[in-house]
């Protein structure tokens, strides 16, 4: 199966990365819609589209309003936006207000069923658990019968979701700041390098993608990744348009 990044940044784009998308184009899940949601119509490979939100925050969702055109003109026969009643209460009273946004889009706002998982594309069992996060945040894990992956965004790691991530062949976690910086990831509902790198190597994680960065850096390395992988080796700083196999 494949997975594509196609917004790998937090906060807001810059020229190297815009904010939280990835998605899976062969079963027609994307997770978060933020300014990388664009790219999604131009690789999907169904005529549905599921987006699983974390939470309502800009960077988010705001690429919610860029897929009207595709859904009003047939090339994707329905979204369903998923997401907790809070989150999606704040996406429809806000995001598409209509003095924000001219249309009320035909998609199909779909809350998270109580039982906290849910069936998706080739067998998938879908699961997902709330994150400390100002305003809040959930994060999901998909398990298929040979594979399994778990998205991890806008929470201070360690948290409390050891347990939910335990064995995961790929783990995609925020890291947002640098080591040195620790104080403004816990001030800010955000992670940093070791606490990142020191929860994947005790979760058993087979991978581990880093996403979320901070704009400000374009750089190669804004997070000290010689560090990072002398706790946990297998480690990458996620890119735009990266595409991966699992």
């Amino acid at each position: 199966m494949q997975l594509k990044f196609l917004g790998t940044g937090g906060y807001h784009p810059n020229e190297r990365r815009h904010t939280a998308c990835l998605l899976l184009p062969e079963i027609g899940l994307a997770l978060d819609a933020g300014t990388g949601f664009f790219r999604v119509q131009q690789q999907l490979q169904t005529e549905t589209l599921d987006v699983f939100l974390t939470h309502a925050h800009l960077d988010h969702v705001c690429g919610l309003t860029f897929f009207l055109v595709p859904v009003l003109k047939g090339d994707v026969k329905s979204l369903r936006v998923h997401g907790t009643k809070t989150t999606l209460d704040a996406v429809r009273r806000h995001l598409f207000a209509s003095e924000l946004f001219p249309v009320d889009p035909p998609y199909e706002w779909c809350e998270l069923p109580t039982s906290m998982e849910m069936e998706v594309g080739n067998g998938g069992r879908l699961r997902w658990i709330g994150l400390e996060h100002p305003g809040g945040s959930i994060g999901y894990r998909i398990d298929w019968p040979d594979r399994s992956l778990a998205y991890i965004t806008d929470t201070t790691a360690p948290g409390n979701y050891l347990a939910f991530i335990k064995g995961v062949d790929v783990l995609i976690h925020e890291c947002y700041f640098p080591d040195e910086m620790h104080e403004w990831a816990e001030k800010t509902g955000h992670s940093s390098s070791t606490a990142v790198a020191e929860l994947a190597c005790k979760s058993g994680a087979k991978r581990l993608y880093l996403v979320h960065a901070d704009p400000q850096h374009t750089e190669d390395d804004p997070i000290g990744l010689e560090r990072i992988r002398a706790i946990f080796p297998n480690t990458e700083l996620a890119e735009d348009l990266q595409q991966i196999d699992f």
